[in-house]
């Protein structure tokens, strides 16, 4: 059967002499393997579009009897040259890709997360926030994998904290936590206000309309701790890109304000 259709490039293995096996993320089939031949040579008319987080048109064949398609031909639509040049966005990109391979089961499709992806990727390349953009992502990426955290409400006892009440993260609980229902959990870890605000607000935001977002440091390292513990948590998964990313980020890491408590 021939298939046309838009997708990303999320990962990418070398087969054999000059070939690649590429898996696309795709709105219409969710993850598909395709092969193709010659990619990995000089004057490959397929070079471009088979790079790790490109964006292109595909056209490939597969049968109904194998998992792997082959593919005819494909169109670069985008290949976020924002990204490429940047150290930093790139091992978020990477890591976007990674963590969407390994959280999207096969032969599941998602129209919105394949859109919330490829606007990951187009606020990457805009240079918006990537701390920001991969928040959002992963709740996202939680949301569909069926492990959604509570952001707005205790997991515990379903209040709603009021702003001046201290509030915590527990992976364990699933989420947001009081702070009476904190207190029997080992895993909590206590979130400052900005934290508190910002989760529900980027659980719901969709990345297509992200704007120009100001985050305080202490803020993004509190969401990225939390999403962090969340993941290891629920999805059980490790990511080599991960490592990578860490260590590029302590480069990058911006120095807490005096007093800064969101």
């Amino acid at each position: 059967m021939l298939y046309r259709v838009e997708g990303i490039v999320i990962r990418s293995v070398a087969y054999g002499e000059g070939n690649l096996i590429v898996t696309l993320f795709t709105g219409e089939v969710g993850k598909v393997g395709v092969m193709v031949r010659g990619a990995k040579k000089a004057r490959s008319r397929h070079a471009a579009v088979t790079q790790l987080y490109t964006y292109g048109d595909f056209v490939f064949y597969k049968s109904q009897a194998s998992g792997l398609g082959t593919l005819n031909s494909a169109e670069l639509l985008d290949g976020f040259s924002g990204i490429r040049g940047d150290l930093r966005a790139s091992a978020y990109a990477a890591y976007f890709a990674e963590l969407t391979d390994r959280l999207v089961p096969d032969g599941e499709a998602s129209q919105f997360l394949f859109e919330q992806l490829k606007a990951a990727y187009e606020a990457l390349s805009a240079g918006k926030d990537p701390a920001v953009v991969a928040a959002m992502l992963e709740l996202k990426l939680a949301q569909f994998a069926g492990f959604a955290p509570l952001t707005s409400e205790c997991a515990e006892c379903g209040r709603v904290p009021q702003p001046e009440e201290k509030a915590y993260w527990s992976a364990s609980a699933g989420g947001l936590v009081c702070a009476r229902c904190a207190a029997d959990r080992a895993d909590r870890m206590p979130l400052p206000p900005g934290a508190i605000r910002l989760l529900p607000v980027l659980q719901r935001a969709d990345l297509r309309r992200i704007g120009d977002v100001s985050v305080k440091p202490a803020t993004k390292r509190a969401l990225k701790e939390a999403l962090r513990r969340y993941l290891d948590a629920h999805a059980d998964v490790r990511l080599k890109t991960r490592a990578v990313l860490d260590q590029i980020e302590a480069v990058y890491d911006e120095p807490a304000e005096p007093n800064e408590t969101s």
